[in-house]
């Protein structure tokens, strides 16, 4: 071959040299963890930086990218077919330069960079950040001419680009990391479930884990002071509210160790208590409050304790710091706790649950994945697939579960059995 001939298989060499550096640069950068480059970033790391601006602007990088690998591709198969048909003529040359080019490609330009940028995502991330950067600004001009031809077709065919909600990809890459090592065994159960609720307060409302107002213990604040102290010796809580005349007219919140105070004040002397100068006054929130603003508000106003109201002022339940916490970390029991029957696990793999036991805290205990977007607790559930307030004895089949209505107590279902998602023959028999 002549001295033309060789420089010209050189310079398809280092063509090909140039695209799989691109092919590299492609697969590092879109696989490296952002989470880490963010961290290294901090801690002054240079190379991390470059890495995070350009993942900010992530369609010219990958506009740059794919036009300067692509014309690499072309150029040096044009200059390999002309090589090659200059010592074999015809179509034999033709074909020739075809198998060779495929190999070297598909070899040296896609599977050896590509594989090596998995296995080091981060660190070739970081060692091409560099002429990466340099070759985004070159193309710069011809990858915004693409973008713009591009959307200008996609247009015409009828498709708009929406900006995706990057709260939520965000959120839910993070859940889709922990569900992989959580399954890969690297995170346990509790700590799965524990990221899931930090991640789940955005998207809760209190309504969604307060304590129903047939569930709350209320005082009348007209009793006399004895037997107000007796009723709050008697309660399971620290805080409660106190009602005059009817139980939706809340007046105020009785804390314990107000009372104690008050207690003391009188000499031990609960008929000669001042209970309402140690009153607090009540807070009301909308049913509609995301967990994560109550979160803010609870830690901003330094107090544990809110009730909750419609979009009418009538009172619908109460929320406290503790339940929300449980949300992330699961049931906090103290001595002052009821051991209520809540769930039984039965000998089939099922359950036996009350029904105001809420489908989220079936959903951890069991580690299940009922829906728990249409209803709030188990019985809600069930009435909402049902259309209807099922009688005792009723069976129902749905989400791969079976529920059987054990009792009721008028219109309110109190108990149902569960089965496992993989049984399907009826309730164990205890």
């Amino acid at each position: 071959m002549s001295l033309v001939l060789w420089g010209l298989v050189a310079f398809i060499l280092v063509l090909l040299g140039v695209s799989a550096v691109f092919s590299a640069a492609e697969t590092a950068l879109t696989r490296a963890s952002r989470g880490r480059l963010h961290q290294l970033e901090r801690e002054g790391d240079r190379r991390a930086s470059r890495v995070n601006r350009l993942l900010s602007r992530q369609e010219n990088l990958i506009g740059a990218v794919l036009l300067g690998y692509n014309a690499l591709n072309v150029l040096s198969s044009v200059l390999a077919t002309l090589v090659i048909t200059r010592l074999v003529p015809g179509p034999k040359g033709v074909f020739a330069a075809t198998v060779v080019m495929t190999l070297l490609v598909v070899i040296f330009v896609e599977v050896l960079p590509k594989t090596l940028a998995l296995a080091r995502a981060d660190d070739m991330a970081r060692a091409l950040s560099a002429p990466m950067t340099l070759a985004v600004r070159l193309l710069s001009p011809l990858t915004t001419a693409v973008q713009a031809i591009v959307r200008v077709t996609l247009a015409l065919a009828g498709v708009r680009l929406a900006p995706a909600d990057r709260d939520d990809a965000a959120r839910d890459e993070i859940r889709g990391a922990v569900a992989l090592r959580h399954a890969e065994g690297l995170f346990e159960s509790g700590e799965r479930r524990m990221l899931g609720g930090v991640l789940d307060l955005s998207d809760m409302t209190v309504a969604e884990i307060m304590v129903h107002r047939t569930e709350i213990a209320l005082i009348d604040a007209d009793l006399s002071p004895r037997d107000l102290v007796q009723q709050a010796l008697d309660a399971e809580h620290t805080r409660l509210p106190l009602y005059r005349g009817e139980p939706e007219n809340i007046v105020g919140i009785l804390h314990a160790k107000d009372l104690l105070r008050a207690m003391a004040a009188a000499g031990g002397a609960a008929d000669r208590m001042d209970i309402v100068s140690v009153i607090r006054p009540p807070w009301f929130v909308p049913e509609t409050t995301g967990l994560r603003d109550q979160l803010d508000q609870f830690l901003k106003r330094r107090t544990h304790f809110a009730l909750v109201v419609d979009e009418y002022g009538a009172l619908q339940g109460l929320v406290t710091l503790e339940d929300i916490l449980e949300e992330i970390v699961g049931d906090i029991d103290d001595e002052h706790d009821s051991a209520g029957p809540g769930l039984r696990r039965l000998a089939d793999g099922g359950v036996q649950a009350d029904g105001q036991v809420t489908v989220r805290d079936l959903n951890r205990a069991m580690d299940w994945s009922l829906p728990d977007d249409v209803a709030i607790t188990v019985a809600g559930l069930v009435i909402h697939e049902a259309q209807c307030i099922p009688e005792p004895g009723q069976v129902f089949q749905f989400y791969g579960h079976r529920f059987w209505v054990v009792r009721r107590r008028r219109n309110r279902i109190t108990t149902l059995r569960i089965s496992s998602p993989d049984v399907s023959a009826g309730p164990s028999q205890e």
